[in-house]
């Protein structure tokens, strides 16, 4: 599925011109966050050297605290519902995603811009990561057993039962694709359209609005990543 809309001053480079935008703004956005995560790691190691060894936080927001902040909050987030235990294994996955699918968000709210998740393509392709992220880390934790989540505890309705789940399944990355895909495509046509209609004080609002949709979108995301996770690990079943 090929959708473009809007300007993009992507078209304008050479070379580029014919080129699927969600792929273009995709490797942008890894380059960007490529380029963060270096200068977050630089000013790591710096603080390291610093007496308290970057124990203490610096006094003011900074770029290596806002990182840290994120990180803090997801990992919390990630051991309520993933567990203590095995939070350490999944979070960097998870931390990855939000971070990636935030960023992704993001782009729609610079002028000139397509965000690459407004576009089914990118979508669907993180809903089919994420669902054969967690069927791997199930088949991981249980091995063959895990099989069983699909049957149910009865014998006799493992037919009936085998079918629903294959069908709950499939539709897991269909929801997150186009849950994502809609809410951050309609909040960058209104966006579009009230800058269009009002282009002075007025989108102010609506670009706080389009950070907040951005930041609730990646949290709903990676919220739902870790409830699929943590029922394909689950030893209750």
């Amino acid at each position: 599925m090929h959708e473009e809309h809007g300007f993009n001053w992507v078209s304008l480079i050479p070379g580029l011109e014919h080129a699927p935008n969600h792929v273009v703004m995709t490797v942008f956005v890894a380059v960007v966050l490529v380029v963060a995560t270096g200068v977050a790691r630089m000013q790591l190691a710096s603080a390291v050297k610093e007496p308290d060894g970057a124990i203490v936080p610096h006094d003011h927001l900074s770029f290596r605290n806002f990182f840290e902040i994120i990180a803090e909050k997801l990992f919390a987030l990630t051991e309520s519902v993933i567990g203590a235990h095995e939070a350490p294994t999944y979070y960097p996955i998870i931390g990855t995603l939000f971070i990636f699918i935030f960023t992704c968000n993001l782009m729609g709210l610079i002028p000139g811009l397509l965000p690459p998740t407004d576009n089914f393509n990118t979508t669907l392709g993180l809903g089919a990561f994420v669902f054969l992220y967690y069927n791997y880390a199930g088949a991981r934790a249980h091995g063959v057993a895990y099989l069983k989540h699909f049957l149910g505890p009865v014998l006799w309705l493992a037919p009936l039962l085998l079918l629903i789940e294959i069908a709950s399944h499939i539709f897991r990355p269909l929801s997150l694709a186009l849950r994502l895909r809609g809410n951050i495509m309609g909040d960058h046509v209104v966006i579009s359209v009230f800058s269009g209609l009002v282009p002075y004080l007025l989108p102010v609002i609506f670009y706080g609005l389009g950070v907040f949709v951005a930041f609730v979108q990646a949290f709903v995301f990676c919220l739902m990543t870790m409830v699929y996770i943590s029922l394909s690990i689950s030893h209750d079943h």
